[in-house]
């Protein structure tokens, strides 16, 4: 074992010396040839797979790390059939389009990378007229299409995933809190395809910029704060008018309403936030301050919850997220910080799990590789299980997790075996019936078309927010709730 590591060391080493060629890229651009770092022996029979990694450039850290975590599982299985080629995309999709005609020339069986979408969408038509199949990083839903798959966690099957649970627990009218970006519209779009799947409503969207971090405005506005507000200060006026004629009951009650800011519905029962870090907890904090919080509303997150540090947030507790199985991602992380000295991002575990497909590739190679690929029940690796489909997307076993307190717990395990294929989450069938959510932080006409591809007529613009008598009649159970009786 280490002597074959050393070998591998000892072929980047002479690959990082090399020189590098200017060459002409499309439309007399300069740029620069890619150096090949070619690690196992090659033969006749050799499975030749071509990493194309953002080695240099903006994403070198990462790319270089998904390089690592690559070499150990080479090591590991030690399969003399199996060669690594190794080719930088430079962190630019012009890098990429140099990198892959480089890969082709020296004979990939097989494409893993590269790691950003636009770097996949500048390999995609050259790979397929070559036929030769791509199983890249991005989580892009865009770029896949047959022979173009992806090992990354897709927004749909996340956002499926945790409202289907949500849902079967009883939660009917989600919200989302969303960044005006791609990330956004891809969580907007899976949102409303799951609901009506699953069928309940997304009653309330909010966006914001990407790099807001005070998320008061926009918690307001999605709560009903404005009509709650005025309503407790109606009765807050009518007490204080009762009380200074000395009725005590008045006062007593006045009292007890004196910290609240609102009574009525917030117009949803659970929400979506697919943010992590500051922010995550930021909004969280305020939407709460805005009386939407547990048990009334429950929070949902994405993978991007996975990792941060939230259990001694109140607020937070019995939140939900959907997660990916690792039961070895703790030997990964061992074996990793052994070899290279430095802690592994989880996003090297990819890298890892793109080999061990490889590796079984390589073992039970038939005539048509893109059918090996989709054919196969899953594969294994430190991200349990996947299983990938012909139009490129995927499958993967998901866990839903609560926070807790005491720490995180599997509330609904994935299945393991896939006993039930996924389905697609087919496009949302508007009809008569259909009503839009009502939309802030953005323009309503600009959100629609972001999340059905169209302003939708004018027959669905009554948005399902507020029942007028359901609010009346939740504000008198907060009140009764309290001990405190209005005539």
């Amino acid at each position: 074992m280490l002597k074959r590591f050393c070998f591998v060391l000892m072929c980047l080493l002479a690959a990082s010396c090399g020189s590098t060629g200017n060459i002409k890229d499309e439309g007399g651009a300069d740029s620069y040839h890619t150096d090949i770092a070619e690690i196992g022996i090659s033969s006749a029979e050799s499975f030749r797979v071509g990493m194309l990694l953002p080695l240099t450039g903006a994403d070198a850290r990462y790319g270089n790390g998904l390089k690592n975590a690559s070499m150990l599982a080479l090591n590991d299985f030690n399969n003399p059939n199996l060669v690594l080629q190794y080719y930088d995309t430079q962190s630019t999709p012009a890098g990429a389009r140099i990198a892959i005609e480089n890969a082709l020339n020296q004979r990939a069986d097989l494409i893993i990378g590269p790691l950003k979408s636009l770097e996949v969408q500048a390999i995609t038509d050259e790979t397929i007229y070559q036929g030769v199949p791509v199983i890249a990083f991005s989580t892009a839903q865009e770029v896949l299409q047959p022979t173009i798959y992806t090992l990354g966690l897709l927004i749909d099957e996340q956002v499926d995933r945790i409202m289907t649970y949500a849902a079967d627990q009883g939660r009917k009218r989600f919200a989302l809190l969303l960044p005006d970006n791609g990330t956004g519209a891809a969580v907007a779009r899976a949102a409303v395809k799951s609901a009506q799947k699953n069928d309940v409503a997304v009653t309330v969207v909010g966006f914001y910029q990407p790099g807001a971090s005070d998320f008061s405005g926009i918690a307001k506005e999605m709560t009903n704060y404005a009509q709650r507000h005025d309503r407790v200060a109606r009765i807050k006026n009518k007490l204080q008018t009762a009380a200074q004629t000395g009725d005590t009951k008045a006062a007593h009650a006045l009292k007890k309403l004196s910290t609240r800011e609102g009574l009525g519905d917030v117009g949803f029962d659970a929400l979506i936030i697919p943010e992590n870090g500051a922010k995550l907890t930021a909004a969280i904090s305020m939407f709460a301050y805005y009386d939407a919080a547990a048990p009334q509303v429950r929070f949902l997150g994405t993978s991007l919850w996975e990792g941060n540090r939230l259990n001694n947030e109140a607020a937070v507790a019995s939140s939900l997220y959907p997660s990916v199985r690792r039961p070895l991602a703790g030997k990964f992380a061992s074996q990793y910080y052994n070899t290279f000295n430095e802690k592994p991002s989880s996003l090297y575990t990819l890298a890892y799990d793109a080999v061990s497909i490889a590796n079984r590739l390589a073992q039970t190679r038939g005539e048509n590789l893109n059918e090996d690929i989709v054919t196969q029940g899953g594969f294994g690796g430190i991200n349990d299980r996947v299983r990938f489909f012909a139009d490129g997307s995927n499958q993967h076993s998901l866990d839903v997790v609560e926070i807790r307190p005491e720490g995180n717990i599997v509330v609904d395990s994935g299945s393991r075996y896939f006993e039930t294929i996924a389905e697609p989450l087919p496009p949302v069938a508007i009809d008569a019936n259909y009503r839009v959510p009502q939309i802030f932080g953005k323009d309503p006409s600009l959100a629609q078309v972001m999340i059905y591809g169209q302003v939708l007529p004018d027959e669905n613009q009554v948005p399902t927010g507020i029942d007028p008598e359901a609010d009346q009649e939740i504000a008198d159970r907060q009140l009764r709730d309290m001990g405190i009786y209005i005539n």
